[in-house]
């Protein structure tokens, strides 16, 4: 029987742990925005004397900024690893959550005789709990949502981070225009990460743990649960006990597969490998598609283009993030279980790199004015429809795919060990992309969209094409086709499974109604 909102509790799920996810675009995106606001840049002596901008200080401190907490975030990917598997995925957001929360206080009370310092160890403290949940939270819907849905739960994923990042653009946009001097420049904008992280870690406590996690370390009675509760279906129904064979089945062929191995099978065991191997190399991929660069400095990258002045900017970089939002979550919903990931991607790509070759050129040939004038010209209007367009492309595959796709190819026991590599290479290469961007921007002009044109079609197009397809099939289906098991060997351990469980279920009926002599 087909419930109506059958994978009802799943999307909760993801609403509630994606909380996290909208403080991983909100903070990637408020960073920029706060030190391009004059009094900050006055308050903490980023001016010359002469009260023009200090374009050094002012470009390091912004790239600090946003990098410090790129670095806690590595940290914190690499860290959740071993004590997702240890108490699961559950707690381990729960007390993330918390480390995030010391770090947004911190940067809350800066300013005064509290000085920068207070903002970057902030910055690191929350760094680090967003780097944990970003690493967690796509591992754990994807092991509690079905297959046939799993591409549109996991990739809603990407709708919160566009949604936090949304937020931050226009929480930007408000301060410059209400709010010009003070400490609620910042204490606002900063003080706002609470929120969304309050929501997270009472959440929490309205959802169960993933039925994967529990079979993985033995608590098989509470997966089949869990599991059903998931799927609002009877713990004897087929399709659950099918499910949950083929979970035990799964973890019982990589348990022995890795008898005695240890980490040095984890990582370059049969199958393995190509996965953590597809997991890095894809976020490579991802953030040197230039996006978190437009990301992070929106409003300075469209003063580059001709959006002079701090409203015009902040204005732009706003409709940029409605753009995004709307884009990504009309292909979660309506496209990625339709067009798979491969083609997904590769279309993708290919429309990314050839707007960004058009903004280039446009760029080259009609360099916008070096006065504000308050009236952007229709060359930089023209550049700005054409991010938008290009944010677009990105919304239908390499901003919600690269996080679905590495949440589907590896299995229970490895699952949080990949994302946790995944999210921990996503977070350096945000790191060294939030370093370089704003003297980039400062030092190649229109020739930075000519070189993330290049990486789109040739690094990332090429790419799309040669991983393996995994819309429609089952998590444990992943051993499958990654080669660490044989296909018509696994239909049988299934088999077997079932069997097992048939045999139990009889036993408990005849025990719990003997026939009367």
């Amino acid at each position: 029987m087909v419930l109506r909102f059958q994978n009802i509790r799943v999307y909760w799920l993801a609403f509630i742990v994606y909380w996290g996810i909208v403080l991983f675009g909100y903070d990637t995106g408020i960073g920029g925005g706060v030190v391009s606001q004059p009094y900050f840049r006055e308050h903490f002596g980023l001016l010359n004397p002469d009260g023009t901008v200090n374009v050094k200080k002012s470009n390091d401190l912004s790239s600090n900024v946003v990098s410090v907490l790129q670095a806690g975030a590595f940290f914190g990917a690499l860290g959740s690893a071993p004590m997702s598997s240890w108490v699961g995925r559950r707690w381990t957001l729960f007390v993330f959550s918390l480390f995030f929360a010391i770090g947004a206080v911190l940067q809350t009370v800066s300013g005064g005789s509290r000085g920068i310092g207070y903002i970057y160890a902030g910055r690191v403290l929350a760094g680090v709990g967003i780097g944990a949940i970003s690493a967690v939270s796509p591992a754990y819907v994807s092991e509690c949502s079905p297959k046939d849905v799993r591409g549109r739960i996991t990739g809603l994923f990407q709708i919160m981070v566009a949604f936090g990042v949304m937020i931050s653009y226009f929480m930007n946009y408000g301060i410059g225009i209400h709010i010009t001097s003070g400490f609620g420049v910042w204490r606002i904008p900063f003080g706002f990460q609470l929120i969304p992280a309050g929501i997270l870690a009472f959440g929490l406590l309205t959802v169960r743990e993933s039925p994967r996690w529990l079979a993985s370390v033995g608590r098989v009675d509470e997966a089949l649960e869990n599991l059903a509760y998931y799927r609002r279906l009877d713990i004897h129904d087929e399709g659950v006990r099918h499910e949950l064979a083929e979970i035990e089945v799964g973890i019982k062929e990589e348990r022995e597969a890795r008898q005695g191995l240890g980490y040095k099978e984890l990582f370059f065991g049969k199958g393995n490998w190509p996965r953590f191997l597809i997991a890095v190399v894809i976020f490579i991929l991802q953030q040197w598609s230039g996006q978190n660069s437009v990301n992070y400095y929106a409003p300075q990258i469209f003063a580059s283009i001709g959006y002079t002045g701090n409203t015009n900017s902040l204005l732009a970089a706003g409709v940029y993030g409605v753009v995004k939002l709307v884009a990504t979550a009309l292909f979660v919903f309506f496209l990625v279980e339709t067009l798979g990931r491969k083609l997904s991607l590769f279309i993708s790509s290919i429309g990314m790199g050839t707007l960004f070759f058009i903004v280039g050129a446009l760029l080259k040939t009609h360099p916008p004015p070096t006065t504000p004038n308050g009236n952007p010209p229709p060359a930089s209007k023209a550049m700005a429809a054409m991010l938008y367009i290009y944010v677009c492309f990105y919304s239908m595959g390499w901003g919600p795919l690269p996080w679905v796709y590495v949440s589907d190819i590896f299995n229970t026991r490895t699952r949080h060990y990949g994302l946790a590599v995944a999210s921990a290479s996503q977070w350096l290469f945000n790191f060294v992309l939030s370093k370089v961007t704003p003297d980039l921007v400062t030092d190649l002009g229109y020739k930075i969209f000519l070189m993330f044109g290049t990486i789109n079609i040739l690094g990332m197009g090429t790419f799309s094409l040669f991983i393996p397809e995994t819309k429609g099939r089952s998590l444990e289906e992943m051993d499958i086709i990654f080669g660490s098991v044989v296909a018509s060997d696994r239909e049988a351990d299934i088999a077997k499974q079932e069997l097992t469980y048939e045999h139990d279920t009889s036993s408990s009926r005849s025990d719990s109604n003997p026939e009367k002599v």
